[in-house]
């Protein structure tokens, strides 16, 4: 997967073509922003891509060959592989967990590493900051990254558990994924800074977390979900359902000119 860059603010240029996705039956407003506009949001994409879905509806499934294709892509060359089974009609009527394995792996040096995924625990805004910069976004100042954090509605991330053989054996935490949405708490969320450790990408891992990014939004009775998504990476969300300009709807923007 790759993203767009964040830009500085420069002289309102002419805006970027802008491009809706919906997911569903029903489509509502939504709204874009150009390029120019990223220091204001906090964005990390230049178009937008809408999910759109019945606040009532019921949180679809997880099918065995979504968790079977996160086995084949990330669990190449290693000596065990625990992935969770898929989901029985009951337990999609339950909560995510706020934390669980994803994946565990041996590695060849003996080393278990297990991919965590959470969203309800923190994020450190210097291992975010150390993200960003290895997947090439500009820096952008720590007290706002801070407060866009704290200020999310969630916070979904993935974590990289690695332990040492031994029962005594060192255990190294790093971040490796991390997507965060915004909302009324009622209707709408959208979903921003979406990113993967790039030595990560390729496996899986980015379509597992908006998964269940999306999920974990739904079970919260919030039907009508936004975010914006560079060209590049439009194929990526139409995979997970996404339908572009649903009905004709066009995002839109504002941004300063000056």
């Amino acid at each position: 997967m790759k993203f767009a860059d964040v830009l500085p603010p420069v002289a309102a240029p002419a805006p970027n073509p802008v491009i809706s996705l919906a997911y569903g039956s029903r489509s509502l407003c939504s709204h874009g922003l150009s390029r120019s506009n990223y220091r204001l949001a906090l964005q990390c994409y230049n178009g937008p891509v809408i999910f759109t879905g019945n606040r009532s509806a019921k949180v679809p499934p997880l099918k065995a060959g979504f968790w079977e294709s996160i086995r084949s892509g990330f669990m190449k060359n290693n000596t065990m592989q625990v992935v969770e089974s898929p989901p029985t009609a009951l337990e999609e009527e339950e909560l995510l967990p706020e934390e669980f394995v994803l994946v565990e792996k041996i590695l060849p040096d003996g080393v278990v590493e297990q991919i965590i995924f959470s969203s309800g625990g923190d994020v450190d805004v210097y291992d975010l900051q150390a993200l960003c910069d290895k997947v090439g976004w500009p820096r952008r100042p720590l007290s706002k990254l801070a407060a866009a954090l704290k200020n999310s509605y969630m916070v979904a991330a993935l974590h990289s558990m690695r332990k040492s053989a031994g029962e005594e054996g060192n255990t190294e935490k790093k971040l490796i994924g991390m997507a965060r949405a915004t909302s009324d708490h009622a209707f709408n969320a959208t979903i921003w800074d979406v990113l993967v450790d790039p030595s990560y990408q390729g496996q899986g891992l980015g379509k597992a977390l908006i998964e269940k990014l999306i999920r974990s939004l739904l079970q919260r009775d919030i039907g009508n979900i936004t975010l914006f998504a560079d060209s590049q990476v439009v194929e990526f969300y139409r995979n997970l359902g996404f339908t572009p300009d649903p009905e004709g709807i066009k995002g839109m923007f504002w941004y300063p000119r000056y």
